[in-house]
């Protein structure tokens, strides 16, 4: 799959640099074409001499070297690679990625280029679960960066959580899903998934039974049909899947946020179990146990995230697919929440407790169209998201 494709690898100033080692090990098995570019403060982390050697080509560090600047080696450096890969992506790389700054030459690269880009981010918990950071992120995805990671991990800092890069081999595989050329290659999906929280008081929440493993299927489907996939995920209990951008959220406001930061694209599969509603006016403290006395809540609704979009006046997805979970009249229920919400196909099952399908590994749906319903047989999650993959791509031709 890799065996003639030339990657051009951005090595950011992070002790994840490390990895970006094994990295270029890696893509050379594979056949691939490895030319590094080393920030400044990469060396501090990696010697420009292994990085070379591993990769068989010289490092570029210098966006004023006068050999190469003759010829504009900065535009011929971005525009003749097939892909460019940010591994790893700092906070601060990322933060001049969005900005659009070209101070040194990384940045002007990222910058000079119409390539496909696939970062693997690497920081701290801390710093990637700053709203700066999450900003620069939501930016990102919106000029079309694919991302990969980052993983939940310990850390060299002794923290853990989310912050820790990809591993190599994840990497590749994320450069694999988005070099493939596949019927989807060239499209932009977004995928929403997993269940929503939302908040009684900072220690409490109200949420849904859902795993996010249709969701996480259906986006791993489409990215292996070639399409660059953004991946709008809820607390789910299953990893995202690799070659995909992932967009972590907990609410639905966030997620309806999130999804409207993403468009345009060319298709939507909303497979989220989203919230219908919110606790009003959610505490800011734990809320006591009083002996004798029950605490009241009252409830507003959260923003229809797959009517927002469905419904859209300008900048509409070609393809709009939601999603129905019912336990009693699926049938009727879901062909009237096809027809109330505006979207083009509605796939609908049945989660009563007792068919396994919320937080089990098979589904039975029904394809709700404008041309009627069609039933598909019980199959395991990550069939129904390949039959499904396959009938958007012919959709989309």
């Amino acid at each position: 799959m890799l065996a003639g494709k030339r990657i051009l690898l951005i090595i950011g100033g992070g002790i994840a640099a490390y990895k970006s080692l094994d990295l270029i090990r890696r893509l050379r098995e594979r056949g691939a074409t490895v030319v590094p570019v080393m920030t400044e403060a990469a060396t501090q982390f990696v010697t420009p001499m292994a990085v070379t050697a591993l990769a068989g080509e010289p490092v570029h560090r210098d966006l004023f070297d006068l050999g190469t600047e003759a010829e504009m080696g900065h535009i011929q450096l971005s525009r003749s690679a097939d892909l460019l890969v940010v591994a790893p992506a700092t906070a601060h790389l990322m933060a001049r990625m969005a900005q659009g700054l070209a101070d040194d030459l990384a940045t002007t690269l990222l910058l000079a280029t119409d390539t496909p880009v696939l970062a693997a981010p690497a920081m701290n918990v801390r710093m990637w679960e700053h709203p700066a950071t999450q900003r620069n992120l939501a930016a990102l995805v919106q000029d079309g960066v694919s991302f990969v990671g980052p993983n939940d991990g310990d850390m060299a800092c002794g923290e853990y959580g989310p912050g820790r890069m990809a591993e190599p081999l994840e990497i590749v595989d994320a450069i694999t899903a988005r070099l493939a050329d596949g019927p989807l290659k060239g499209k932009r999906v977004l995928v929403t998934s997993g269940p929503t929280h939302e908040p009684i008081d900072p220690v409490r929440y109200i949420a849904n039974r859902s795993s996010g493993a249709q969701g996480t299927a259906i986006a791993s489907a489409l990215a292996a049909l070639g399409a660059d996939v953004v991946f709008v995920t809820g607390p789910a209990d299953v990893p995202p899947p690799t070659g995909v951008s992932v967009v972590r959220v907990e609410t639905a406001q966030q997620m309806h946020d999130a999804v409207h930061e993403a468009l345009p694209c060319d298709a939507a599969v909303f497979a989220a179990a989203v919230a219908d509603w919110k606790v009003d006016g959610a505490g800011d403290s734990k809320i006591k146990k009083v002996a004798g006395q029950l605490p009241t809540l009252s409830f507003t609704e959260n923003p229809d995230i797959l009517a927002s979009v469905a419904q859209m006046d300008t900048g509409r997805p070609r393809l709009v697919v939601g999603f129905a979970a019912e336990t009693d009249d699926v049938l009727a229920n879901a062909t009237a929440k096809h027809a109330r919400k505006g979207c083009d196909w509605l796939l609908a099952n049945d989660v009563r407790p007792e068919t396994g399908i919320m937080g089990g590994g098979e589904n039975a749906v029904h394809l709700v169209t404008g041309d009627g319903v069609e039933d598909w047989p019980r199959m395991a999650k990550a069939e129904v998201a390949r039959k499904l993959a396959a009938r958007m791509a012919e959709a989309l031709a």
